[in-house]
């Protein structure tokens, strides 16, 4: 394919929206021929020869596109990006951008690098940076928007049980969307269809068990309890202490709640101060009336017990210490 004019010798795409990402790469990749599109990682190419790579030749004409992804890492198991290109490498590119091989782009992918990363302003200075960022606080919108574009009608709980279940993966939470919109066709989209159709990629969440119990339903609370000890492919020892944990943090959280309420507060207000979603705090609300005051205060004292015994003052198994706490924590007072 003859050369395009127009493209920059370097386009550097940053930003947790990958499939906006991916779609900028789609564009640029139908400026050239399949045949003339090198794909590499970063963590298996350094700078100089991704540079290098730039100064090869085509046997498909003059015009030639080299991606190279995860410039800034790959995310390790702690979440954490690890074994990205360092300064020779940066130092490397700016070398070969003073003087780039004609016909050649180079495209360079990223996920969170800053405005003045010396990459970020190597690619401004030779080319163009395109950043795609999703904030945290929009992240529930992203979502929905999202829906809408597929055509889809999905409710707000669907959005937060989505995210609940992948995390903010927004390669994923795209895939998932548009699987959701071809099941549905047309029909609504609801917490429940969520739930059925979409499988936990993220830390296995824990809503459905904070949201049973605080319904009071014991049999549902246990039986959500099961659920997560079952998926999470790790041992159940492992996984008490984690879902003790959410029970004292959604605990906390209708505490606060309760205060508002008590105070005359509205649920879409509070979520301001709280700084969470409004369907969230509306959730947590009535959730914390379904309690008394002295109740949520003994549930505090409950789950002290419970931490007391999982870190090893009791020699019951942990997962049947957290279901007998639950079973206590679900009873009416």
């Amino acid at each position: 394919m003859a050369e395009s004019p127009h493209l920059k010798p370097v386009y550097l795409l940053t930003g947790s929206d990958r499939p906006k990402i991916e779609t900028a790469l789609g564009r640029l990749r139908r400026h050239f021929e399949p045949e003339a599109v090198e794909l590499v990682s970063a963590q298996e190419l350094t700078g100089a020869e991704a540079s290098g790579l730039c100064n090869v030749g085509s046997l498909f004409g003059d015009a030639r596109l080299v991606v190279v992804d995860g410039v800034d890492g790959r995310r390790n198991s702690d979440g954490r990006l690890a074994n990205g290109w360092k300064v020779a490498d940066v130092k490397a590119i700016e070398v070969y951008l003073a003087s780039p091989a004609p016909g050649t782009v180079l495209a360079l992918v990223a996920e969170e690098l800053k405005k003045d990363a010396p990459l970020t302003k190597v690619c401004a200075k030779a080319g163009e940076v395109l950043a795609y960022e999703v904030a945290k606080r929009n992240v529930n919108q992203w979502v929905a928007d999202r829906f809408r574009q597929a055509g889809a009608r999905a409710e707000p709980e669907a959005c937060a049980a989505l995210i609940h279940l992948i995390g903010e993966d927004f390669h994923q939470l795209a895939n998932e969307i548009d699987k959701l919109a071809l099941w549905a066709g047309g029909e609504p989209i609801g917490e429940h269809e969520v739930e059925l159709l979409v499988a936990a990629v993220a830390e296995t969440p824990t809503f459905a068990l904070t949201d049973a119990w605080a319904q009071r339903d014991t049999g549902r609370t246990l039986a959500a309890s099961e659920t997560i000890f079952e998926r999470e492919g790790r041992p159940r020892r492992e996984t008490a202490p984690r879902l003790a944990g959410a029970l004292v943090n959604h605990l906390s959280f209708m505490r606060r709640c309760q205060r508002f309420a008590a105070e005359g507060v509205r649920p879409r207000d509070a979520a301001t101060t709280l700084k969470r979603h409004p369907f969230y705090v509306e959730k947590v609300f009535a959730q914390a009336s379904n309690f008394s005051v002295e109740e949520l205060r003994n549930g505090v004292v409950r789950l002290a017990a419970l931490d007391h015994a999982l870190k090893g003052g009791s020699r019951l198994a942990p997962d049947l210490e957290l279901q007998r706490a639950l079973i206590d924590l679900s009873e009416e007072g």
